[in-house]
């Protein structure tokens, strides 16, 4: 059975779209629901509540605040029978009326008008009226997805050049209640050379993020955010010494997740010291270690390649290959990111096409012991440099992102393009996801359908599969699984098979690709001599061929 709950507008109020909304979160939360519609006598609320055996009633006014606060010390008076037998009692007003309510001390819970609709479902799902201690906000990843659903949790990136700065920001987030998860930007030393001081150069410090330095350093980070909604904190993978920095984090901060690419931060990216091959390798170690601990992983991979003008056929593969790599590897909870504006230019119609290919390759791998959650993020690149523009295209981004239904929506700052984050923006900018993300759950239009789109999806997947199936066939006979082998994915690279503008010149990549965004909006590979678009099957013939005449070594 159903738990019921009776709600409406108090004596000569009238205004109810109050309590419409929260009737509709109480259907979400699976609650029966009994509207009593405006102006209901003191009387006839609290006979309907009895006859409807209400577990919960909820009472709104938004007029005179003097007026209400007699009117509902009244109705405390002759509800406190009820509330005696079981029955929980809730207001919702304006907030000089929410606050003469609250100081009855009657009601349950008094919403004064802001809150978030998560924290009002939280609440209709049995979470504490509170909402002040750790325990009331889930600290594992997945259940607080599910806690949380249908809204995504929002993840930010927050690392400024000093600790004390860092600490302070961190506070103000967490008593914000907006964010669910702090993704710990620190500075390259950190990543690199945490276990390296003497590698470690003072003048970069701070470069990209916050210097932490110690364990403890990391035990403050971490204390800092145990305050407001308690969110989780993470960080990324590093750059050397995987294992001992997973340690630390681990111990540290609590990891929610690690996220570690595939084929980046090395050499070839001039972010660690490891070359290619090897830090594939070192990298499916990784996975593995989380994977064993249950902990999730995400690869953020495809991005770097779509920031690079990668043709939207490897930034696909490229994402196939991670989820195949995360499972292979035994991760049990894959985060799949997908960043939209990767590379800038590509309509929203193109954009959403490549996102759904991906799902379309990698949604059959899931099984028993493989889950996959969606995570959306706006592209690094796309934010114009007009703080005005970009908050407008944080809002358009997150609003086509909630197409594929993410369950974590990586917030980008709006002022991304021009400087890092401060508190008070990470905290403008979720305000600013949050609202696009109420909008679109309200009944946001399925552009999924859209015939351009599916046309382009279909295009996506069987390129992709001919890529695919050339790295297949790169491997030798002796390779038992070529998409997870470190020497055939670092081949594929070498010759081309995975390339990018911008890898031009760079000795572990081909950097012989050349791209352009056609008239759809989608990013294609074009022939370097003509300018004409060409499919995979024919580039990669030229590939070869080139090859063969020993324009290109293996």
């Amino acid at each position: 059975m159903k738990k019921t709950v009776v709600a409406g507008a108090l004596g000569e109020c009238v205004h109810v779209a109050g309590i419409s909304r929260f009737l509709r979160l109480a259907e979400k939360a699976g609650w029966r629901t009994v509207f009593l519609g405006p102006a209901v006598p003191i009387g006839e609320m609290l006979r309907t509540a009895e006859a409807e055996k209400a577990e919960l009633v909820g009472v709104s006014y938004r007029l005179t605040p003097e007026t209400g606060e007699q009117l509902l010390a009244r109705f405390a008076e002759q509800a406190d029978e009820l509330r005696s037998k079981g029955v929980h009692f809730v207001f919702g007003g304006t907030p000089p009326v929410a606050e003469r309510a609250a100081r009855l001390g009657f009601f349950e819970k008094v919403f004064y008008g802001g809150e978030a609709e998560e924290e009002i479902l939280a609440y209709l799902r049995g979470a504490s009226p509170s909402l002040l201690s750790e325990e009331d906000y889930p600290q594992d990843t997945i259940k607080r997805i599910q806690w949380k659903s249908p809204y995504p949790l929002l993840r930010h990136h927050f690392g400024l050049p000093t600790m004390e700065a860092t600490l302070e920001g961190i506070r103000k987030i967490a008593e914000a209640k907006v964010l669910d998860v702090i993704s710990l930007g620190i500075d390259q030393d950190a990543q690199e050379n945490f276990f390296h001081p003497e590698r470690q150069d003072l003048r970069r410090k701070g470069a990209g993020g916050v210097p932490v330095r110690s364990a403890d350093d990391y035990r403050a980070l971490y204390q800092a955010s145990r305050c407001g909604n308690y969110p989780l904190m993470r960080t990324y993978s590093g750059t050397d010494d995987f294992i001992a920095l997973a340690e630390i984090y681990t111990e540290t901060i609590r990891n929610a997740w690690c996220a570690i690419p595939l084929f980046w931060f090395n050499q070839m990216d001039g972010r660690g010291p490891w070359d290619l091959e090897g830090s594939i390798r070192e990298h499916q170690e990784v996975m593995r270690w989380y994977g064993e601990r249950g902990i999730p992983v995400e690869l953020n991979e495809p991005h770097h390649w779509g920031m690079r003008d990668a043709s939207d056929v490897v930034f696909v593969v490229t994402a196939y290959l991670s989820a195949y790599n995360a499972k292979a590897f035994g991760v049990k909870d894959y985060i799949a990111q997908m960043m939209f504006n990767s590379p800038p230019g590509l309509s929203d119609a193109m954009d959403l096409a490549k996102m759904l290919a991906i799902l379309s390759m990698i949604e059959p791998l899931q099984d028993e012991q493989f889950r996959i959650w969606k995570q959306t993020r706006t592209g690094l690149l796309s934010y114009p440099m007009d703080l005005d523009a970009a908050m407008a295209h944080l809002a358009a981004s997150i609003y086509l992102q909630m197409s594929i239904q993410p369950q974590i929506v990586h917030v980008v700052g709006y002022n991304e393009a021009h400087h890092a984050a401060t508190a008070e923006e990470v905290i403008r900018s979720c305000k600013m996801a949050r609202h696009v993300i109420q909008i679109a759950l309200y009944g946001q239009a399925d552009m999924r359908v859209d015939p351009k789109i599916k046309e382009r999806v279909e295009e996506l997947v069987e390129e992709a599969s001919i890529t695919l199936e050339t790295i297949r066939d790169l491997a030798s006979a002796s390779i038992e699984d070529p998409f997870v082998d470190p020497e055939t994915l670092a081949k594929a690279v070498k010759i081309g098979i995975l390339d990018a503008p911008q890898l031009k010149n760079n000795r572990f990549a081909a950097g012989q690709a050349v791209t352009r965004i056609d008239e759809r909006g989608a990013c294609i590979e074009v022939d370097p001599a003509s300018g004409k678009p060409w499919n995979e099957r024919r580039r990669i013939q030229k590939i070869f061929a080139n090859i063969n005449s020993k324009e290109v070594s293996i």
